[in-house]
């Protein structure tokens, strides 16, 4: 082998080397596409508002297992009010509430089917962050929450304001959850282009005992937290508001 080639090889090895680091560099990214104007919610990927947005993608634990048959997908769009998420949940079995409340909160909704969003943009305290949740049926809780306090401050009587739209269809075992976040109660910034907020996704799904944890209840976490609970801030990625 010739010098010229060897230096090919050795080019393309590094390439390939170096390949997985930048899509795991890449992953911790998700980009969120500024809307024309705000848009009513309609739990559907491919509404127009939707149809062409490119999301990430999450189907690991918070331990980085794969969860087999929940390949979840959430796409992000944002104007200078609202911030839109949209979750697309493949799931197994399903675990609700008998009677659904969509006019007020329901705490302790995470015992439950949910798919769940933590937001911060206090980067002089990343331990202080929002949580937004949604269930298949439209049920809803959001919390502001302060874990650099003793004991921590998880504090379900904030009120956001926020919207969400569900809706589940049972036959393709897949349901969608929309989320309208106000701009104003995450973030003191006015939203414009290349700001940046971190954030996790996560989702618990399927039957489980008390406390909604079980052998068949599955969790799923977009940047894994290696650790039993979703709440560390340390493990986040980050949105970025683009054009």
């Amino acid at each position: 082998m010739n010098k010229v080639m060897m230096t090919a090889l050795v080019g393309i090895l590094y390439a390939l080397l170096l390949t997985p680091i930048v899509l795991a560099q890449e992953s911790r990214t998700i980009e969120s596409v500024r809307a024309a104007g705000d848009f009513a919610l309609t739990a559907d990927p491919e509404a127009p508002q939707w149809r062409n947005v490119r999301g990430v993608f999450t189907e690991r634990d918070q331990r980085g297992e794969p969860v087999p048959g929940h390949r979840t997908e959430i796409r992000s769009r944002w104007t200078g009010r609202n911030l839109y998420l949209l979750f697309i949940c493949p799931y197994e079995e399903l675990n609700l509430i008998a009677k659904p409340s969509t006019s007020t909160e329901t705490d302790k909704l995470w015992e439950w089917d949910v798919a769940e969003a933590f937001i911060g943009t206090d980067f002089s305290n990343i331990k202080h962050y929002t949580e937004f949740q949604v269930s298949p049926q439209g049920e809803w809780v959001d919390l502001d929450i302060d874990r650099s306090t003793d004991p921590p401050n998880h504090n379900v009587g904030w009120n956001s304001g926020y919207k969400v739209k569900a809706r589940l269809d049972q036959s393709r075992k897949i349901w969608y959850g929309e989320m309208s976040i106000p701009m104003a109660k995450i973030d003191q910034r006015q939203a414009t282009v290349g700001n940046s907020m971190r954030i996790n996704f996560y989702r618990i799904q399927g039957p489980g005992g008390s406390g909604g944890s079980g052998p068949r209840r599955k969790h799923i976490a977009w940047q894994p937290t290696n650790s039993p609970t979703y709440h560390v801030p340390e493990s986040f990625g980050t949105l970025k508001l683009v054009n």
